[in-house]
């Protein structure tokens, strides 16, 4: 450059300098903290897997029960939006069955008693704009226990975590409250157990000899297999189960056996009102007959 500037170098410098500040001013964000952090706890109990999401609003030297948070009012039970609590199976709440799911947790405070709440819409921010009985699918009332000492933020816990229960613990203030809910672990495990002493199930040797077949495996493992998985269903006999049978039979060499189930599939498949098995039936029927 000779050091001369030009009318147009200007312009286009003016054009740079507006545009970055105009780029700078779309883009810069200020990050501040939140007054409520938010806070996200996981905990298994027994086979469970219990999540908990809430905001947690601070004293700052303010009143909280009985000023800041009336007695005997609805409270979302933190900050922001409501408090969330899921349950990855059914679990017992003051000997109310809970289904699993994600419910949101709210709470009227009272000097000497709560009453906790469990809402099947989580999705409001705060409390619901109309409150819904029909959606309070659990509800508690517990004790107040006074803290020696106050604690600034509020907190949420799970505390004694036990094979078959916890307790939601929620403190703020001088206060302390606790409920406690159940899992169903015992009838879990003994449904594992039993499902395991008692070998496998129809379903697992229809899957079993389904593969076998398709895979072009033992054909005579996957007979064995298949007419065990339809003589535990003979009570209720499933067409599917007769149609493979036949298949497996034929492959098997066994032709009179596939008939015999091709014909019982078609039998319940009519009943079901399953017409394509009813077709391929009939098609493989026809083909058995002719060899």
């Amino acid at each position: 450059s000779d050091g001369y500037t030009t009318p147009l170098d200007v312009n286009n410098n003016a054009l740079s300098l507006f545009l970055a500040a105009f780029v700078f001013s779309a883009t810069a964000q200020i990050k501040t903290p939140a007054p409520s952090p938010s806070q996200k706890i996981e905990q298994k109990v027994g086979l469970t897997d219990v999540t908990l999401e809430y905001s947690r609003p601070g004293m700052k030297g303010r009143t909280i029960f009985g000023d800041l948070i009336p007695f005997d009012k609805i409270w979302r039970t933190g900050a922001n939006q409501n408090t969330k609590i899921t349950f990855s199976t059914d679990v017992t709440i003051g000997g109310k069955a809970l289904k699993k799911g994600t419910y949101a947790v709210y709470t009227k405070p009272g000097e000497q008693t709560w009453d906790v709440i469990f809402y099947s819409d989580a999705t409001n921010w705060g409390n619901p704009k109309k409150w819904d009985e029909m959606k309070v699918t659990a509800q508690v009332k517990v004790n107040v226990q006074r803290m020696p000492m106050k604690i600034e933020t509020f907190t949420m816990t799970f505390d004694n975590v036990t094979n078959n229960s916890a307790i939601l613990g929620l403190i703020w203030e001088n206060v302390y409250v606790a409920v406690k809910f159940e899992t169903p672990t015992d009838a879990l495990v003994s449904k594992q157990i039993k499902a395991i002493m008692n070998g496998p199930s129809a379903k697992d040797y229809y899957a079993a000899a389904a593969y076998y077949l398709e895979a072009e495996k033992d054909i005579k493992k996957a007979q064995t297999w298949i007419d065990k998985a339809v003589e535990m269903t003979s009570k209720k006999p499933r067409y599917w189960y007769l149609r493979r049978q036949s298949l497996i039979h034929a492959k098997a060499g066994n032709k009179k056996g596939a008939i015999k189930a091709a014909q019982e599939s078609i039998k319940y498949a009519e009943k079901a009102g399953n017409t394509n098995y009813v077709k391929m039936n009939e098609v493989s029927l026809k083909e058995w007959s002719t060899k």
